[in-house]
């Protein structure tokens, strides 16, 4: 099995690292191994841990870069990352990549159940274990139902949705993405259905969210990842959709805040200072010719947040 990912804003990604080939790195989502490759050519007595939790990736991708004397791949979650270096022998890191989100191979894959253009599993679970799509889909109530959609997929209409899941299910359990896919759609307004985009879009990503446990994973894999790494080194992260990046915004936003005082006193006596600085204040987005030739990359958002020499 080939895994593959076509990697956004690939470039800029790599560049922002500022990779030292005597570096050692942490690639936490290493998917298709794209930047993990890209760090690797880059590294003459460095190191590499690539960490995915999806065991198809590190079974093909790790086994793919293996080749290199350098590298190690290891399965686990990267909210885990400090562990699972440590294990490693690895106490500190000169940079760490994040690409948040399901991978292009996992929503090409059909019996993933990721994707709401095949009619395959209702599954989503990009680490094969635990709780899938379809367990949520036909046993939460109707109103966890509503907030998940809500709440992960900023969904409007999740109470329509949430109400029409419960009316289908009491009849028969909805097993496929492709039956799932329906109901929503079926759901909606006509109003709603002749907008822009698929009409499950929101309700799946909500349910990927759920299923995954997504924003907690990256709230713990930011803090987990700050304090692996070294002064000077960088933390690069790409986000898809506005909460991954409002998560991300907020994080890197409060590392960077200095002294706390009131502002009557006369001098900090708090002595704290910043963790760091952010190398884009509002972060990079693709270019357009990358949205030509890749339209998953829309939504994408690089941030990137370097650690301050010397942080009290």
């Amino acid at each position: 099995m080939e895994f593959h990912h076509k990697p956004v804003l690939f470039s800029e990604t790599i560049e922002a690292l500022q990779i030292s080939p005597q570096g050692v790195y942490i690639d936490g989502t290493m998917g298709g191994g794209g930047h993990s490759e890209a760090i690797l050519k880059r590294l003459t007595t460095g190191r590499l841990l690539s960490i995915d939790q999806d065991p198809d990736a590190v079974a093909s991708t790790g086994g793919r870069l293996s080749a290199y004397p350098n590298f190690e791949a290891a399965l686990g979650n990267f909210s885990n990352m400090g562990e699972i270096a440590r294990e490693r022998g690895i106490e500190s890191v000169d940079g760490i990549l994040l690409d948040i989100g399901v991978s292009s191979f996992q929503l090409d894959t059909p019996e993933r159940g990721f994707s709401y253009h095949h009619d395959a599993p209702l599954d989503m679970r990009m680490s094969k274990k635990g709780t899938s799509a379809k367990d949520l889909v036909n046993k939460c109530s109707e109103q966890e139902l509503s907030e998940i959609l809500f709440r992960f997929g900023e969904e409007k209409n999740a109470r329509r949705i949430a109400r029409k899941i419960c009316e289908v299910r009491g009849l028969s359990p909805i097993e496929t993405t492709g039956e799932l896919a329906q109901v929503i759609k079926d759901a909606l307004p006509a109003a709603v259905k002749r907008e822009q985009g698929h009409p499950a879009r929101k309700s799946f990503q909500a349910l990927r969210i759920a299923v995954n446990g997504e924003l907690e994973v990256l709230e713990k894999g930011l803090d987990a990842g700050l304090e692996l790494l070294r002064p000077g080194g960088r933390f690069v992260v790409i986000t898809f959709h506005s909460l991954e990046d409002r998560i991300v915004k907020q994080k890197m936003a409060k590392w960077c805040e200095g002294c706390i005082c009131p502002k009557d006193f006369p001098v900090c006596v708090c002595g704290r200072k910043p963790k760091g600085t952010l190398v884009y204040k509002k972060g990079l987005v693709p270019s357009e010719q990358e949205l030509s030739e890749n339209p998953r990359a829309r939504s994408a958002r690089l941030r990137v947040f370097e650690k301050a020499l010397s942080v009290r």
